[in-house]
C-alpha cells in the first residue's frame, strides 16, 4: 500500500519554498513590491520564487533573513529538502515494472541484507529499488547485466544456473562484509606455503572452532578469510578479490554441503594466490584461462593427497574402508578427503561409504 501512495503522489503536493515565503508575506502585510525593495531584488524575481519557477539562493535567503527576520539557514533547509522530495519523486516515476521485478531474483540475498543492516526492514519495492540503487552505485538495477565480475571464482560446474543479478548482489555482500574489516598482515607467499600443513591439519580441529581457526591462519599471512552464504542462481564455492587494502580476501561457501569439496575448493583458491594468479586482473571463473585451472587443481590435489601416493594406492586396487583410512593417515587428511577424490576418479561408487563423507553446515 506504501509502494502505491508513493506512486501515485502527484508533484502538486511537493510544497516549493515560495509557497512558504508567500505565507510569511501574508502574516507581515507585505507585497512582492515591498519585499523586492528590501531585498535589493526585481519584482520579477519575487514573483517566479513565489509562483515555485525559481529557486531559493543562498544570496536570496540572506536578503530574506534581512528583510523578514528569518534567519538564512531556514530557507536554505526548505529549498534543500524540495530539491530532495523531487528528487525521489522523479526517481520513483522512473522506476520501471522491470526494475522491480528483479527483486525477484535477489529474494534470497535480500534477506541477509536486512539481517546485515545493508538495507531496511519492512520496505515498499520502489523503496527497497531506490536503497540498492544507492547500495550498487546504479542509476538503474537493469544496468547489473552490462557490468564486468570483478573477481575470480569456483563455480559448481555441474550447476549452470547462473543469474546476473543475484552473482552482483552475492559479490557486493562479500564486498560489504569485507569493507571494515582489518588485519595486520600483508600477503605473504612465502610464509602461506610454510603454513599449509598447518591450515591442511584444521580439517581436524572441532566444527565449531574450525572456521575461527582458518580465519586466524590465513590472517598471519595477510588473506582475509570469510565464509558466507550460497544462494540460487550464484553456484559459486571459492572467490579471491583484492581488497581496499591492497591485499586478498578469499570467501567461501560450502554449497552442496560435503566437506571434501569444500576443502578441494579451500585449497584451489590457495593455489591461485601460491601461483601468483592473484596478482592478475581478477575475471569470471568460466573465463579464467584453462591452464590456470588445471594448474590449481593440480596443486591442490597434491596439497591433500600425494600424486605418488594417490598412484600406488589405486594401483593396489584396494578399495576397502580400511585401505581408504590408510591412505588418509599418509597423507593426513580426514578420510573424507580421500572418498571424495575416489568418488570423483570414478573408482568408488558415491553410494558406497556415504556415511563417511562429512557434510558441513553454515551456522
Amino acid at each position: 500500500m506504501a509502494e502505491e501512495k508513493t506512486i501515485g503522489l502527484s508533484r502538486d503536493y511537493i510544497i516549493h519554498p515560495g509557497e512558504t515565503l508567500m505565507e510569511v508575506m501574508d502574516d507581515k502585510g507585505m507585497n512582492q513590491k515591498e519585499l523586492a525593495i528590501r531585498c535589493g531584488v526585481s519584482e520579477k524575481h519575487i514573483s517566479t520564487v513565489l509562483n515555485g519557477k525559481k529557486n531559493i539562493s543562498a544570496d536570496f535567503a540572506k536578503k530574506l533573513e534581512y528583510a523578514l527576520g528569518i534567519e538564512a539557514i531556514f530557507w536554505m533547509n526548505l529549498q534543500s529538502n524540495y530539491d530532495e522530495e523531487i528528487i525521489k519523486f522523479e526517481d520513483i516515476h522512473g522506476i520501471t515494472s522491470e526494475e522491480i521485478d528483479v527483486l525477484k531474483d535477489l529474494k534470497e540475498v535480500l534477506v541477509d541484507y536486512r539481517k546485515k543492516g545493508f538495507i531496511c526492514d519492512n520496505l515498499s519495492n520502489v523503496d527497497e529499488v531506490l536503497q540498492l540503487r544507492r547500495l550498487f552505485n546504479l542509476s538503474n538495477l537493469l544496468n547489473i547485466p552490462k557490468l564486468t565480475h570483478i573477481g575470480a571464482f569456483r563455480l559448481k560446474k555441474e550447476n549452470v544456473n547462473v543469474n546476473c543479478y543475484t552473482m552482483f548482489a552475492w559479490e557486493k555482500y562479500c564486498e560489504l562484509i569485507d569493507k571494515d574489516v582489518k588485519i595486520e598482515n600483508e600477503l605473504n607467499i612465502p610464509l602461506l606455503k610454510k603454513s599449509i600443513p598447518e591450515i591442511k591439519s584444521i580439517m581436524f580441529h572441532n566444527s565449531k572452532s574450525l572456521i575461527f581457526d582458518l580465519k586466524n591462519a590465513l590472517a598471519k599471512c595477510g588473506i582475509k578469510f570469510y565464509l558466507v552464504p550460497n544462494y540460487k542462481g550464484a553456484p559459486v564455492q571459492g572467490y579471491i578479490r583484492h581488497n581496499n587494502d591492497s591485499g586478498v580476501s578469499l570467501f567461501m561457501t560450502i554449497r552442496g554441503s560435503f566437506a571434501d569439496i569444500f576443502w578441494f575448493s579451500l585449497f584451489h583458491e590457495i593455489a591461485h594466490i601460491l601461483n601468483g594468479d592473484a596478482k592478475n586482473s581478477f575475471i569470471d571463473y568460466d573465463e579464467m584461462p584453462e591452464e590456470l585451472e588445471n594448474k590449481a587443481d593440480e596443486v591442490a590435489s597434491n596439497i591433500l593427497i600425494s600424486s605418488s601416493s594417490y598412484q600406488s594406492f589405486v594401483e593396489k586396487n584396494d578399495f576397502t574402508i580400511d585401505a581408504i583410512r590408510r591412505l588418509a593417515n599418509e597423507n593426513n587428511v580426514q578420510i573424507f578427503m580421500c572418498l571424495g577424490r575416489l568418488m570423483r576418479d570414478k573408482y568408488v561408487d558415491y553410494t558406497r561409504y556415504s556415511n563417511y563423507r562429512l557434510r558441513y553446515q553454515l551456522a
